[in-house]
């Protein structure tokens, strides 16, 4: 049941509408007694409505932060706020890496201060992150303390965004840890096991934190600065971001694929066992990359952009091999002895878009050679074949014929979307080749129809609540450029979709937390997902409508499409929010999954940059290819 937050909400935005100036004070003289390492005076200042700091339950933290440095945090629970931080103040300066930070340097070292301002019982075993309840614990908004024997042991609610966690099993461990469970076992469920059965008080905790930033003080929402939507923050995220993108790409023309931020480490969370020689790399993920880089050529015209992009694309031909089909010679991505419907589909979109940016036809014939090779992949039905070569069937032989079982064992969700767009491309701009052209249009038909009118009836366990094929609604957007493809079949997929997904879409006030506007959810009460890759198919759907002339309805996808990048302006990582990176240079203007997890990869920057260009786009009526 959805429920309505609006006088809470209201009540914490006008909080953030402050002027936080006494605050700003505050972290200046703390700062200054950090230098003299002298004590603090804060009788004088007024933080009444600003921080309400109780003796009987709050802590107050100083934590400081510096690229190359490992974060200190000290928190302690005194008569007064005026005590609490002058012990945190003491023992921070009393530490052995005290003298690693520039504490005098507000450009170099920041200082953040968080105070626990509210507490409320809670049983370990109600605990839970699916209701918007009061034993709901919401990462960075929520914290815990815990009490067993005696002795008090805190989780501030910052400490999501600062330690990179996001869930309630590892924040759990965290808190553990600093008990003495940590050495009965290293078992994460064993340890809750433990303290479930050992006397202990559990409360819920709320904050208020502040980080200076530079010669001024943010306030923090979730461990981050709170955001607005702009049309020249998309602008500067797409920009940004893109440039992090190229100023990380190797000299063979790959990405770097994978970063996590706070570990300052290259390996992929879904290849812990991958060595340093060799890290998982992923070629559709690689030519997602390419397409970015070209979007921002098309909002800037800088063509330094369309030259990592040719290094990229040269990449791919490096991998690419060839094999006959009924429609002459075609060609096909291979890597981590894979190759794979949407590899192909994805370097056939990278080159079409690189061809008409550049009217450059060196690639012709790698065009023509994909294309066949994905006319060979639709099957006699019209659906698309996932896998020409897969090392779990048949050996790892090319998939010339297969069964039944293994159709469906190697189908692909995403893969048939990716590769129609790549057709929808060829067929309306490669003029080349009119005959492959028309072969294009020919089966394209036969796909089309199968994967919109089929493959909810055959593959109807693959489909989830919240809609998530944008790929294919990319496709349809652009397939129904030719008179001959607007049909209603494929308009109502797209649209039926973009509803949805603006109908899965949390709203101003129907969530108690602030940045969940435009976050979109599977069951109402997920944690919050800010959905790049899904957006690109609902800015495809304003694009399809406003095509159509369906006005009315291009206005309503296009306001949702302002939501859902505003929660999505919150993966950024800018200057005011990477204070927790060990290096702060290294992650500056990357795109992150998740809201506290500081993990980024290339597509969770392609998805975010590609959508907001084509957002940016559409805002000002440019008109682009």
């Amino acid at each position: 049941m959805v429920q309505d937050f609006s006088i809470e909400n209201e009540k914490e935005r006008a909080y953030y509408r402050q002027d936080f100036s006494v605050v700003k004070e505050l972290i200046n003289r703390i700062r200054t007694a950090l230098c003299t390492k002298s004590p603090i005076r804060i009788s004088d200042l007024n933080l009444d409505g600003i921080i309400d700091y109780n003796a009987s339950f709050s802590f107050a933290y100083i934590s400081l932060f510096q690229t190359k440095c490992h974060q200190m945090r000290w928190g302690s629970n005194r008569p007064t706020l005026e005590e609490a931080f002058n012990r945190d103040i003491e023992k921070i300066y009393s530490a052995a890496n005290f003298s690693e930070f520039s504490i005098e340097n507000p450009e170099e070292c920041r200082i953040m201060i968080e105070v626990i301002t509210q507490q409320s019982h809670v049983n370990i075993n109600d605990l839970q992150i699916f209701d918007f309840d009061e034993n709901r614990f919401e990462p960075g908004i929520t914290g815990l303390k815990l009490v067993l024997d005696n002795n008090t042991y805190v989780y501030p609610p910052t400490y999501a965004w600062t330690q990179s966690q996001l869930g309630i099993k590892s924040v759990l461990n965290t808190l553990i840890r600093k008990t003495p469970i940590k050495n009965m076992t290293d078992k994460i469920s064993e340890r809750i096991k433990i303290l479930k059965q050992k006397p202990h008080e559990l409360y819920l905790v709320k904050s208020r934190a502040f980080i200076s930033f530079k010669d001024g003080i943010i306030p923090l929402y979730r461990g981050y600065k709170f955001n607005e939507y702009s049309l020249q923050g998309i602008k500067d995220i797409v920009i940004n971001s893109v440039n992090w993108i190229m100023d990380n790409m190797r000299s063979d023309g790959r990405f770097l694929y994978y970063y996590d931020c706070f570990e300052d480490s290259y390996k992929d969370h879904e290849h812990p066992d991958r060595k340093e020689d060799n890290l998982y790399y992923n070629d559709l993920r690689h030519c997602g990359g390419i397409i970015t880089l070209i979007r921002a050529y098309q909002m800037t015209k800088d063509n330094k952009y369309l030259e990592a992009a040719k290094k990229g694309i040269d990449f791919i031909t490096t991998i690419t091999r060839e094999h006959q089909t009924d429609y002459g010679t075609g060609a096909y991505v291979y890597y981590n002895n894979k190759a794979k419907l949407g590899g192909v589909g994805v370097i056939l979109i990278a080159m079409m878009k690189y061809r008409q940016e550049t009217g450059d036809k060196t690639y012709d014939d790698y065009i023509k050679k994909y294309t066949r090779h994905l006319l060979s992949r639709i099957y006699k039905t019209g659906e698309m074949l996932g896998y020409f070569i897969n090392p779990s069937v048949q050996n790892g032989a090319e998939l010339l014929t297969m069964t039944d079982e293994e159709r469906k064992e190697t189908f692909s969700f995403y893969y048939p979307g990716e590769a129609l767009l790549g057709l929808a491309l060829f067929a309306n701009h490669f003029e080349e080749d009119e005959e492959l052209r028309q072969i294009v249009l020919e089966k394209s038909k036969i796909a089309l129809d199968w994967i919109v009118d089929e493959r909810p009836k055959i593959y109807k366990e693959l489909f989830t609540e919240l809609p998530s094929d944008g790929w294919l609604m990319q496709a349809i957007e652009e397939w129904c450029k030719n008179p001959d493809f607007v049909k209603d079949n494929y308009i109502n997929f797209v649209f039926t979709d973009a509803k949805t997904m603006i109908e899965k879409t949390y709203k101003k006030d129907d969530s108690p937390y602030l940045d969940y506007e435009g976050g979109m959810y599977y069951v109402y009460g997920d944690h919050f997902y800010p959905d790049g890759a899904r957006c690109e198919g609902l800015i495809a759907a304003y694009y399809l409508a406003k095509n159509l002339g369906k006005e009315d309805l291009a206005s309503e996808f296009l306001e949702a499409c302002r939501k859902c990048a505003l929660s999505q302006m919150y993966l950024y990582n800018s200057e005011e929010n990477v204070y927790p990176h060990f290096n702060q240079e290294k992650s500056l203007h990357s795109i992150r999954f998740k809201a506290t997890r500081q993990w980024v990869r290339v597509d969770s920057i392609q998805h975010v940059a590609c959508f907001f260009a084509r957002l940016f786009f559409a805002e000002n009526n440019i008109i682009v290819k």
